[in-house]
């Protein structure tokens, strides 16, 4: 009998981070897709969970609702979990003593960004309380922490003793994510301008966005602006010289209002260097869209030679060029380089890991 992967699916019933659901799901269908001769995916659930992917050999679902479940786990209290091979895309796991070498037992997890660690202020006080300890607790029991890139394995090594068992393997856009037909009247309803730039960060780094999107021309739209942040951002672009009427602000979208919002952006420009998946930046690459990006080492990992990467006083004039000029060169550059990225690919890697082990 060959051996079962069971992952961990938390965010079917509740989701707690859209991004991080959405791979998940993603990396799920891809260990199916991906498995080795005889081996099988079964999933661990959380009550009140349905699961919609085909190919699973089995789900176990557990007698907790997800809060009570990350709360149980964050205490040790795994009871009725079973051993084998237990790999999670977050940071949920039922990360308990095992014995990997005499019963084959091993549990993976996965950390996306440091937020919790480099922004807590970003994060509500209960989130980074409970990543910071489910971190502790895999510093003491995982067999392997995986992060998306390089740069987030050399700082994460900083802020855990985990020596060899950090893995990176990366992320990708999410499965079928192509302009939806209905693009133009998403745009619409999101009351968008024909002219504009696409904006990520924080909102210090920002500032920076909004005199891009001036010195380019263009109005910008901010993607993921946390919920109450609107006015805060309005005045930082007022002071970056954008008025409020050239300033959009989005909260979190879905993958196609996200796809249609790509596909008729000038550019995108990632303000912020937080050690994180960059997760827009790969969307954008994805669908053809100029990058442009403040230098970090996860965008130096991600983006590489896909887009323009510069220092924060270069951004206005890269991103000038890169809806001028250089368009069309970095539309073609950050096409090619996003299909470096796949779920298939990923999963591969997680299979290779657990063999590794």
């Amino acid at each position: 009998m060959g051996a079962r992967l069971r992952v961990v699916l938390d965010q079917l019933a509740q989701v707690v981070d859209a991004d991080q659901a959405s791979a998940a799901l993603d990396l799920a269908a891809g260990l199916v897709a991906t498995a080795p001769s005889g081996c099988a995916v079964e999933a661990i659930v959380p009550a009140g969970a349905e699961v919609a992917i085909g190919g699973l050999a089995d789900v176990r679902t557990l007698a907790l609702p997800r809060r009570e479940l990350a709360a149980s786990w964050q205490l040790g209290i795994a009871p009725g979990i079973g051993g084998g091979l237990i790999h999670s895309a977050t940071l949920m796991a039922p990360l308990v003593r095992h014995d990997r070498v005499h019963d084959n037992d091993q549990t993976t997890v996965t950390l996306w960004d440091l937020r919790a660690w480099e922004a807590a202020d970003t994060l509500p006080k209960a989130a980074v309380a409970w990543q910071r300890g489910m971190l502790r607790r895999a510093a003491k029991h995982a067999d392997a922490v995986v992060v998306p890139s390089h740069a987030v394995a050399a700082r994460l090594a900083e802020l855990a003793k985990l020596g060899e068992r950090i893995r990176v393997i990366p992320g990708a856009a999410p499965t079928g994510f192509v302009v939806p037909l209905d693009a133009a009247a998403r745009r619409s309803a999101l009351a968008l301008p024909d002219r504009y730039v696409v904006l990520t960060g924080s909102a210090s780094s920002l500032e920076h966005g909004f005199r891009a999107a001036v010195a380019a021309g263009t109005d910008a739209v901010v993607l993921d602006a946390r919920e109450g942040a609107e006015p805060r951002l309005a005045e930082v672009a007022a002071a970056a010289g954008l008025p409020e009427s050239r300033a959009h602000i989005r909260g979190a979208l879905s993958a196609d209002d996200r796809a249609a919002v790509f596909a008729a952006a000038a550019a995108f420009v990632a303000t912020s260097a937080e050690t994180a998946w960059p997760w827009r930046a790969v969307e954008a690459m994805t669908l053809g869209v100029p990058v442009v990006a403040v230098e970090s080492g996860v965008h130096r990992d991600v983006i590489a030679d896909g887009g323009a990467i510069v220092a924060v006083d270069e951004l206005a004039d890269a991103t000038s060029d890169a809806v001028g000029a250089a368009a069309r060169r970095w539309s073609v550059l950050g096409a090619d380089r996003a299909r470096a990225f796949s779920w298939m690919s990923s999963a591969e890697r997680v299979w290779g890991l657990h063999a590794d082990l």
